[in-house]
């Protein structure tokens, strides 16, 4: 059960601020979220990609300059098994930013990939719809008719132009509920509120998009 960060905004922001930030709510998550950590950003509007294995909040990330665009995840590894560097995310196909925090039981649907987080951004790119919203959706119809039990399915995916977002969850309303921050010119969403701030809510079984 991992942790979602997504950051968009008009403006160049430090990357590291968000990072450490981030990193400092994960190291004080009541589920450890240290079995490695991963992030994608844009710079001359190209996705950029850093994936490490140790905990996130052991991590310099000094190196990073600035973006207008940030996804992060920071992994806890379900029954702590497949925890290599190459099942961190975010996962990646060339356009497309995708991380995840959920778990569903039972899945009778046979797909490529080596977690089901891969498994679940697969299913969604097959839909092979434009909209990605839509896609979302019906991937989510598809699991819930398909699984023995989802205790949740929050996603995040990133096309450079848009923030996708998948709040689902049947138990842990406290863990499993996203957050939204608008200022200004800046919007972020998150596992958890990573400052003090006007946070909202994101509506349980509900799929939005932010430009």
């Amino acid at each position: 059960m991992c942790r979602l960060l997504a950051v968009k905004s008009e403006e160049e922001f430090s990357i590291t601020h968000y990072l450490e930030t981030f990193a400092e709510t994960c190291r004080k998550n009541s589920e450890y979220q240290g079995h490695g950590w991963g992030c994608a950003f844009l710079q001359d509007n190209k996705w950029k990609l850093h994936k490490e294995i140790k905990p996130i909040w052991e991590s310099d990330f000094s190196s990073f300059k600035k973006t207008k665009l940030l996804i992060a995840h920071a992994r806890s590894a379900f029954r702590n098994e497949g925890i290599k560097i190459e099942n961190n995310m975010p996962f990646f196909d060339n356009e497309l930013v995708f991380i995840f925090n959920g778990e569903l039981r039972g899945v009778k649907i046979k797909e490529k990939g080596r977690i089901g987080a891969e498994k679940i951004f697969n299913i969604i790119k097959k839909f092979n719809n434009k909209n990605l919203l839509e896609n979302i959706s019906s991937t989510i119809n598809l699991l819930e008719t398909n699984s023995d039990y989802i205790k949740a399915i929050n996603l995040i995916i990133s096309d450079k132009e848009k923030i996708y977002i998948s709040s689902f969850f049947n138990e842990m309303p406290e863990y499993f509920t996203m957050h939204f921050l608008s200022d200004k010119n800046i919007k972020i969403i998150c596992s958890d509120p990573i400052f003090e701030g006007a946070w909202k809510k994101i509506d349980n079984k509900n799929v939005m998009e932010i430009q």
